[in-house]
């Protein structure tokens, strides 16, 4: 999370790179995959510009994947609009830089429970769902990447703790960076503009993770935020209004302090409840009210020329027509739950009777997290006991707690308990299932689209037929 911390994972995986570490080559017509399976831990795989038309799976530790760009040729991963992803890694100390990657269906990088990594410098177009997607994670770090027209979230961190979203530039997508359920995130120095919604803060019930807090927006650029919501309809992020600058739902302990924030045709900050976005009962185990939210020292102009229909029906009790910089509504955000707003008569706001007042010492991320920072984790990755190797690129097998794992590393990032996302909830899948566990493992490894309402899953026939078995049990067990 603080510089020290994410200087000190790249360090672990420096070192272990260093020492008897590899370079392996890949140039235009072979395969990046094929140089996956080749490579041994700590290794480094660089790519020469050319089109490669393939899915890349990584699960060994500490594997820097390398492009490289000549006369201003990328090395491009293309999809076609045929493949899901183009990247998933689920191995510790994972780096990946100077790649474009363009028309896959669901996902440009997706981590699946690996820790310590760092995804840098890539350029990443119309990709699906995500852009870069690390779910149950830690310490990361996600920088100077260029991505637009993703569908849900360009740069979403679910369910990761200690995670740096840095100098990033996101555009022409629903959601430009999305927080959700993670803990100790620094959103920093990003410019987000002309997407739907620019930075978000959430807490999605019925997710394994039930808490989103210890988030720093800071020193941001967040403007003309004014797409249309083009997310999959029934989606979380399709009830993200067209001009949100930020966004907090039911996020605690978040500090949004130092952004440039303008031209959000509804406003530029609204700090609310988990009913503001979501149609369906909560979770009875996350608290859907914000706590302890500040808003410090903002440049903030020329928003809410054009609120949506609700904001502007809340600003016609002030007699205005005109939507707020600043909005909490149904936040039960105020003074007595902590948050509090600094210099608010400079802001046209509305539901900020109550807060209080911030205290005048600026909050930083080395203050607010170096006390509680643990040292770089590798406890929550994919570990050797759960490969088989080297039958498959890669291939989880059975344990103790690995059911469990793959379910919230891989499964839960699309599909909760009993909210929809952008596939259907636990809980209708086990409605149309039943018991029939094979039926469950036969559809991951090859799934067919049969609901018009959603997208066609990713397959994940990386898994072994094992461990599919052992994920539907596990679905078909879960009641909370």
């Amino acid at each position: 999370m603080t510089k020290t911390l994410t200087l000190m994972a790249l360090a672990i995986a420096f070192i272990s790179h260093a020492v008897g570490a590899a370079t392996l080559e890949v140039k235009n017509g072979e395969s990046i995959q094929e140089a996956i399976t080749r490579a041994q831990v700590g290794d480094t795989i660089r790519v020469y510009p050319g089109i490669y038309e393939e899915t890349v799976y990584v699960d060994k530790d500490n594997i820097t994947l390398q492009g490289v760009i000549e006369n201003g040729e990328w090395p491009t991963l293309e999809g076609n609009k045929q493949l899901n992803d183009a990247i998933l890694y689920s191995g510790n100390g994972f780096s990946v830089e100077w790649f474009k990657i363009t028309h896959y269906k669901g996902n440009a990088i997706m981590g699946q429970a690996g820790n310590n990594f760092s995804i840098r410098n890539n350029w990443i177009i119309d990709t699906g769902v995500y852009g870069i997607f690390p779910e149950f994670g830690e310490n990361g770090l996600i920088e100077n990447n260029i991505l637009s027209g993703i569908e849900d979230a360009a740069i979403y961190v679910g369910m990761c703790d200690h995670i740096d979203v840095r100098n990033n530039r996101v555009f022409d997508n629903v959601a430009g960076i999305e927080i959700e359920n993670s803990r100790h995130a620094l959103v920093e120095g990003n410019i987000a503009h002309n997407n739907t919604g620019g930075i978000l803060v959430f807490i999605t019930p019925g997710l394994p993770i039930k808490t989103s807090y210890d988030a720093i927006i800071r020193r941001n650029t967040i403007i003309n935020n004014n797409t249309p919501n083009f997310a999959i309809p029934g989606s979380l992020v399709s009830n993200i209004p067209a001009g949100t600058g930020v966004l907090v739902l039911a996020g605690d302990d978040v500090v949004i302090e130092d952004n440039i924030i303008s031209g959000n045709n509804t406003a530029g900050i609204i700090i609310t409840s988990q009913d503001f976005a979501t149609d369906v009962a909560g979770d009875p185990q996350s608290d859907p009210n914000p706590d302890r939210v500040q808003i410090r020292d903002n440049v903030m102009y020329d928003n809410g020329n054009d609120p949506v229909t609700d904001v502007r029906a809340l600003m016609l009790t002030q007699l205005s027509t005109k939507g707020p910089d600043i909005l909490a509504y149904n936040a039960a955000a105020d003074a007595e739950r902590g948050s509090c707003i600094s210099q608010k008569t400079a802001y046209r706001t509305y539901g900020l009777d109550d807060w209080g007042v911030c205290a005048r010492t600026t909050v930083r991320a080395a203050d607010a997290v170096a006390s509680v920072a643990p040292p770089p984790n590798t406890s929550r990755g994919v570990t050797s006991k759960m490969r088989e190797e080297p039958a498959e690129p890669r291939v989880i097998t059975v344990d103790a707690n690995g059911a469990e794992l793959v379910y919230q590393g891989i499964c839960a990032g699309c599909h909760t308990l009993n909210v929809r996302m952008i596939g259907p909830p636990v809980l209708a899948i086990q409605a149309q299932y039943g018991d029939d566990v094979e039926a469950i493992a036969r559809y991951i490894a090859a799934p067919e689209k049969n609901r018009p309402d959603f997208p066609t899953m990713p397959p994940q026939n990386h898994l072994s037929e094992a461990m599919r078995l052992e994920v539907g049990r596990y679905m078909l067990s879960l009641n909370r």
